[in-house]
């Protein structure tokens, strides 16, 4: 492991070097590259790092040891030098896990109203705002692409993107299946009804990393519409791009400009291929983003937010970590959720490491 480490101090300090070289100021690209590597880098060297410092701190306790004088004091530097130590391998382990190497990158999203009628697009809405108040607490920028409204303010189906630092790495748990259980507005009986929206977190994909040939697409622009089929302008600025290999399709309305909409709706395009040819090499039947959406069933589910109960339950965690406060997570504050997920994902694939 620490041979390891030393390589990859040794490509840390080679990545910081070249970027201060003049030719890669030259190409933004590469530049940009560098960085990237170099900050995904930089946690796992300073914590390696840190734990040369608490073992060389270890070592000078225990020389200091043999001094009758200085031993009580040595001791106790001792025991606080080991105790970082042991946290630091720890640390050190879980960084050295295996990278999802999309975790650094923005994030395109997608909700769509499930089984439930005019309550699971109302749900879907709810989810909308969770996920916007999240990203103005965690200080990300969130962009609607397209969305479908319905007249009660419910949303059939919604695609956004979100910038910033971590924010697919955060938000990939969020793939799948949510199903709530309440009094719906419509429902006049007082009655709980369960319905559900699904959820697909996809990383955004840079043109340098996946290549889409002019060629293959095909382009039409319409006029902008909104809940209930009203012009929200006059000008023909929506973007539908159609990939003739695939036949995918993608539209883009959000914008004023025709420009931003045609290159905001490429960049879900890119995404959405992307991550089928991963699929594809990875000898999968479905793509990613059809696993995570699933049916829409309301058996088909990562996640319940249960209003009576004042209860948000992920199905993916155990014990006691797995219920959360419905209010808190409705309103945007899902950090607690999300480190939970986070560890668990950690503990599983340090548990495999061992086994294997």
């Amino acid at each position: 492991m620490f041979e390891k480490l030393k390589l990859l101090e040794n490509k840390y300090e080679l990545l910081c070097a070249r970027m201060e070289e003049p030719s890669t100021y030259s190409d933004p690209a590469i530049y940009a590259k560098y960085e990237r590597e170099s900050r995904e880098l930089q946690p796992l060297v300073e914590a390696y790092r840190a734990y040369n410092r608490a073992s060389a701190n270890m070592d000078s306790a225990l020389e200091l040891m043999s001094d009758s004088e200085m031993k009580e004091l040595a001791q106790e530097e001792y025991t606080v030098a080991k105790a970082e130590k042991e946290k630091l391998e720890q640390q050190i382990k879980i960084l050295l896990l295996p990278k999802d190497p999309n975790d650094s990158k923005n994030v395109i999203m997608e909700i769509r109203g499930g089984v439930g009628g005019e309550e699971g697009m109302l749900f879907a809405a709810d989810l909308f705002r969770m996920y916007t108040m999240y990203a103005e607490r965690r200080g990300w920028k969130l962009e609607v692409a397209n969305i479908s409204e319905t007249e009660l303010g419910g949303i059939k189906e919604i695609s956004f993107v979100i910038e910033g630092e971590g924010a697919y790495s955060r938000l990939k748990y969020e793939a799948g299946g949510h199903r709530v259980q309440r009094v719906p507005v419509t429902e006049s009986g007082g009655r709980i009804h369960t319905s559900a929206a699904t959820v697909a977190v996809l990383p955004e994909i840079e043109e340098i990393d996946f290549h889409l040939d002019p060629g293959d697409l095909k382009i039409d622009t319409y006029r902008s519409s909104g809940a209930g089929g009203q012009h929200v302008n006059k000008t023909e600025s929506a973007i539908r791009i159609t990939h003739l290999p695939t036949g995918v399709v993608v539209e883009c309305q959000d914008e004023r400009s025709q420009y931003k909409n045609k290159d905001r709706a490429m960049q879900i395009l890119r995404a959405k291929l992307y991550e089928a040819e991963q699929k594809k090499q990875q000898a999968a039947v479905a793509s990613e983003r059809k696993s995570q959406i699933g049916s829409g069933d309301r058996s088909d589910r990562v996640r319940t937010y249960n209003f009576p109960q004042n209860r948000v339950t992920d199905h993916r965690l155990n014990g006691d970590v797995k219920n959360f406060n419905i209010q808190t997570i409705i309103n945007g504050d899902l950090d607690a959720l999300i480190d939970a997920l986070t560890t668990a994902d950690q503990a599983e694939k340090l548990q495999s490491q061992t086994e294997a």
